[in-house]
């Protein structure tokens, strides 16, 4: 979180309405963000059992256009775009010659000559100023930050949400479809951040307060609730998914963060590559490895992990799992530290030694996909 005032804050479009809708309120990647409307445990569970409504605003928006432009980013993001086509979304990442993550972000295949990209909020502009210094010349990159709106609608039930709305549901995962909601145009990609099944909406920004009253009338009906920052954080962490500045950052490179999946490894040129092929030759110096507390005690970010009285390794992640009732975390381990899945290490909780299990993310199965 920022330690900085309000006025300080960017806004998003639907603040009045979480206002209206009793959210708390706290800093996140520079925005003004709803934490919670009724209590996190209580918007958790309902994500996973019925279904969550998430206002994700925040996150960034680019677009690349121009001939060629999906041949461009692709020499530019880890991911391969060849993989995919019109229609379809795809993970990837952004890194330094180094082999740091500057970003990891979805891109949308609309064209051979047009990519959207949707990164991280406080990475946008890092991105955009990425790209924008390697792109040929009739390549134009624009900073789309308040061009749209984001709504996650995520859980079991939710392609009964959206088909309340008549919006398409039958896309495969990572796929998108561009429909209507009463005359407003809306990006529907089978995609989110809670490993449920779901859906994220994109409208233009102007006109997410529509779309975002009828969402939360058909929530309701399906038994579901409003959801915020806290719920999205512990149902992220509870599938063992990256967090830029936790899991992924500068000095944390994918292969240390488990996303190898998401590098083309085939692929001729993407920044960090020379780097990040000399890391997997060598192999990772560190792991991200998940940890389950044995004991009572909730873990956190930044964190101590010891085997017996050696220092191995560090929290990146921590929090109590509303599913599972445990502490809960994501943590770097050394690779030499020979720790496998099954081992038992600790964990320093202010002076206190946690017991935890080392076991492999994602802490809970759920039905996606």
């Amino acid at each position: 979180m920022l330690a900085v005032t309000d006025t300080e804050l960017l806004h998003g479009p639907l603040e009045n309405q979480h206002r209206e809708l009793g959210a708390t309120f706290a800093p996140f990647g520079g925005w003004l963000m709803p934490v919670s409307y009724a209590g996190t445990v209580g918007e958790h569970t309902a994500t996973r059992e019925a279904v969550g409504l998430f206002d994700v605003s925040h996150l960034g928006k680019a677009l690349v256009v121009g001939p060629g432009a999906a041949e461009f980013v692709n020499s530019a993001l880890t991911n391969d775009l060849r993989r995919i086509g019109p229609g379809k979304a795809q993970y990837t990442l952004c890194c330094t010659a180094s082999g740091g993550v500057i970003d990891d972000l979805i891109a949308y295949y609309v064209s051979d000559d047009e990519i959207f990209l949707v990164p991280n909020a406080a990475n946008t502009a890092a991105v955009v100023a990425e790209l924008k210094k390697f792109a040929p010349q009739d390549i134009s990159v624009t900073d789309e930050h308040r061009s749209h709106a984001v709504l996650a609608v995520q859980g079991p039930r939710s392609t009964e949400v959206l088909a309340a709305l008549g919006l398409p549901t039958d896309m495969d995962y990572m796929g998108y479809a561009d429909a209507e909601y009463s005359g407003i145009p809306v990006r529907v990609c089978r995609t989110g951040y809670t490993g449920e099944h779901g859906y994220e909406l994109l409208p233009p920004w102007d006109s997410a307060p529509t779309v975002f009253d009828a969402l939360v009338a058909a929530v309701g009906e399906a038994g579901g609730q409003l959801a915020g920052l806290g719920a999205r954080d512990t149902l992220r962490t509870e599938m063992g998914y990256p967090l830029h500045g936790h899991e992924l950052s500068l000095d944390i490179s994918p292969l240390q963060a488990r996303c190898g999946w998401a590098i083309g490894w085939k692929k001729d040129t993407f920044w960090g590559r020379d780097a990040l092929l000399a890391e997997k030759e060598a192999g990772p110096r560190r792991l991200l490895r998940g940890l389950r507390a044995v004991g009572r005690g909730v873990l956190r970010q930044d964190l101590t992990v010891l085997d017996g009285s050696t220092p191995v390794g560090v929290t990146t992640s921590g929090t109590f799992s509303p599913t599972l009732k445990v502490g809960i975390a994501l943590a770097l381990i050394d690779a030499d530290a020979g720790i496998e899945d099954g081992a038992t290490v600790t964990v320093d909780v202010r002076g206190r030694a946690l017991e935890c299990e080392v076991v492999k993310p994602p802490f809970v199965e759920v039905k996606t996909r």
